[in-house]
């Protein structure tokens, strides 16, 4: 199943496995959830860097400083690049402190699930009506869908970084009836929105 072209899709995975090789960094955004949900492949690629590494990306790569958004942006072959740095970005959660909650899936350092919900709910609250917004959105589902979230910490995570998001998701689940594209049917989605909110309760 594919959101971006196919063609797009597979040329950023390739490009991603690439800098695996070569750079440190954690992996946020699209391609984090798709190595734990199998569903909707990204097209861009978002990474948390230490200034080391980024200093290596400047030398590659060249890179751009957008300060509006706090992070720096490149890009290879068409594939935009966002880049995430310690004590300036702050993608959801301060960007130095998504060190502290990771896992390694397929090789890939990645966010635990509950800090990835988080910075995919920070993405789709600030372009909720965008085409990007819309795939943020779908990754949200795939998360609470196929993954195994500790809503118990999740919780505890907003109250340490002060943030309403609880309340973001509720509304979501509220003006939500069924996600096509991970074929969350309106049946499905009565019965993962009850197994949502029970869970938001403890």
């Amino acid at each position: 199943m594919s959101y971006w072209h196919e063609i797009t899709t597979k040329k950023s995975f390739e490009i991603l496995k690439d800098l695996q090789k070569k750079y440190q960094f954690i992996l946020i955004g699209g391609w984090a959830c798709y190595f734990y949900t199998k569903s909707l492949k990204s097209k861009d690629i978002d990474l948390v860097l230490e200034y080391d590494q980024l200093e290596k990306f400047r030398r590659d790569f060249g890179i751009t400083k957008n300060s509006r958004l706090k992070k720096y942006e490149t890009k290879i072959e068409d594939i935009n690049i966002d880049i995430y740095v310690p004590f300036y970005s702050n993608p959801g959660i301060p960007a130095e402190e998504i060190k502290n909650y990771t896992t390694i899936i397929s090789g890939f350092t990645i966010p635990v699930p509950e800090v990835l919900l988080i910075l995919k709910q920070k993405a789709y609250k600030e372009r909720k009506d965008t085409l990007k917004g819309e795939k943020d959105k779908i990754d949200i589902f795939s998360l609470l869908l196929k993954v195994e979230i500790d809503f118990k910490f999740y919780k505890t995570l907003l109250k340490k970084y002060n943030l309403d998001f609880e309340k973001d998701l509720r509304s979501l689940l509220d003006e939500t009836f069924e996600v096509k594209e991970i074929a969350l049917s309106r049946h499905k989605m009565v019965k993962l929105k009850k197994r949502i909110l029970e869970k938001l309760e403890v």
